[in-house]
């Protein structure tokens, strides 16, 4: 059985796949950001045609069931701007789902789960979850469980919002040492908010993909320490596991509205990873990893 990528179009060879934001967002809803609703379908395809215009080939859309994805949208947005767009299964934190929140989180999430990565209409190519704050909290343990049994149903790869980048290595211990999940099936997000170096090499030593996914936001603290993140990585050997996404999660933060967005990835990052630590290293970033961490031998 051959790797396949699961674009909302259908599967792809990873070859296909090309110049890749491996962390974004189209669509996303919730209440911990009121009024912060990506939902213009206009301004989403403005920013995957901005995108296109510096090379892009692919977005991989993170945002979970319940929170707005607008799944639907998907495939008519990837065939307008030529982008190749993978959709998210899976469930975020409880706070993202109001206060309706431990009814949301049922028995059958792994069903649920299966059913949109193989069944459902327009398919998910990944499944997210997010730990909390320097830790794993109920919610989350539930959530990584059916994420872990739809992985083994499906083989699908699992993406993870550390929030604060934090708690990388308790993810690994439940997903991978509990769970059974393969290292390589996970995805390591927001590791740029927690800059410790001996921590992304443990897990970089591990097995897991190093998503560094946000600098489309506006402020982020930790934003000037990214680069450095990067070389330290390669330089001990990981830079076969490096990912970036631009993350965009608020209108104000897309590149129409005066954002850096994700056309930020390719004009900005891009040449600067280029020139000072290789144009080998970002092609590894955007073309060549992505196309491994997202890959799957896909069970019906």
């Amino acid at each position: 059985m051959s790797e396949l990528v699961r674009t909302v179009l259908g599967d792809i060879p990873p070859g296909e796949l090309g110049v890749c934001d491996a962390h974004d967002h189209l669509f996303i809803g919730s209440p911990a950001l009121p009024g912060q609703e990506l939902d213009d379908a206009d301004a989403a395809l403005a920013e995957l045609n901005a995108f296109a215009a510096l090379g892009g080939r692919a977005v991989v859309q993170w945002t979970p069931w319940g929170m707005g994805p607008r799944t639907e949208e998907l495939p008519r947005l990837s065939r307008r701007s030529g982008v190749h767009v993978i959709g998210a299964t899976g469930m975020h934190q409880a706070r993202h789902y109001g206060p309706d929140a431990p009814a949301v989180a049922h028995d059958d999430l792994a069903g649920l789960f299966v059913h949109e990565l193989t069944g459902a209409p327009v398919k998910a190519g990944l499944i997210k979850v997010a730990g909390a704050y320097h830790r794993l909290d109920d919610h989350a343990r539930h959530v990584m469980a059916a994420a872990a049994e739809a992985h083994h149903a499906t083989d699908a790869p699992i993406g993870v919002h550390l929030e604060g980048g934090t708690a990388a290595m308790d993810v690994l211990d439940l997903l991978c040492g509990r769970h059974g999940v393969p290292p390589h099936r996970v995805i390591l997000g927001h590791l740029h908010r927690f800059p410790d170096p001996g921590i992304h090499r443990a897990a970089g030593e591990a097995g897991a993909f190093l998503a560094f996914d946000g600098p489309s936001r506006v402020h982020h603290a930790t934003d000037w320490r990214l680069l450095e993140s990067i070389a330290a990585l390669a330089d001990a050997g990981h830079a076969h596991r490096i990912l970036l996404g631009a993350d965009t999660v608020t209108p104000a933060a897309r590149s129409t509205a005066d954002g850096p967005g994700m056309p930020f990835l390719l004009g900005g990052l891009r040449p600067r990873i280029e020139r000072e630590l290789g144009e080998a290293l970002a092609a590894a970033i955007f073309v060549e990893n992505p196309s491994r961490a997202f890959a799957a031998r896909w069970r019906p």
